[in-house]
């Protein structure tokens, strides 16, 4: 098979419908809405979630918890992740958006103690797993909170 041989599956590709052509296409006149009504109108029809005025699924469902708008959200990073620096590099939340471990800060960095770290590092965020701090300090290097 060459790359000119290649076409859609046999009934995969279907013409739209035209409507509003002329009385012998079959879909003239109203263009296949009937007559009158909310939905034969411009701009008619209704909105989602809308039926026909009985007590729509979204309001019949109960509410469930809620959501805290005071909470962090922290850009995460595992110390394995960490050994494509070079040994006794200060790793600051800049860095590691520049190295594009993470796309952007947010509330903050926190490493996450998945996996081993083989090089000394200087790490600066905003906070330490227990098990990232003590991998750090296992590999000769430091922890330090901002």
């Amino acid at each position: 098979m060459r790359l000119h041989d290649l076409k859609p599956a046999e009934g995969s590709r279907k013409r739209p419908k035209r409507v509003g052509r002329g009385i012998g296409s079959g879909h003239g006149k109203t263009s296949t809405r009937g007559h009158k009504g909310q939905n034969a109108r411009s701009g008619g029809g209704v909105r989602p979630g809308f039926e026909g005025g009985q007590m729509p699924l979204y309001r019949r469902l109960p509410k469930r918890g809620f959501t805290n708008i005071f909470k962090k959200e922290y850009a995460i990073v595992n110390v394995k992740d960490l050994n494509v620096f070079e040994e006794n590099t200060r790793v600051t939340p800049e860095l590691l958006v520049e190295k594009g471990l993470i796309k952007q800060v947010k509330d903050g960095v926190k490493i996450l103690g998945d996996g081993e770290l083989k090089v000394k590092l200087e790490v600066v965020a905003h906070a330490f797993s227990g098990s990232a701090k003590e991998k750090i300090e296992a590999a000769g290097g430091k922890a330090e909170v901002i």
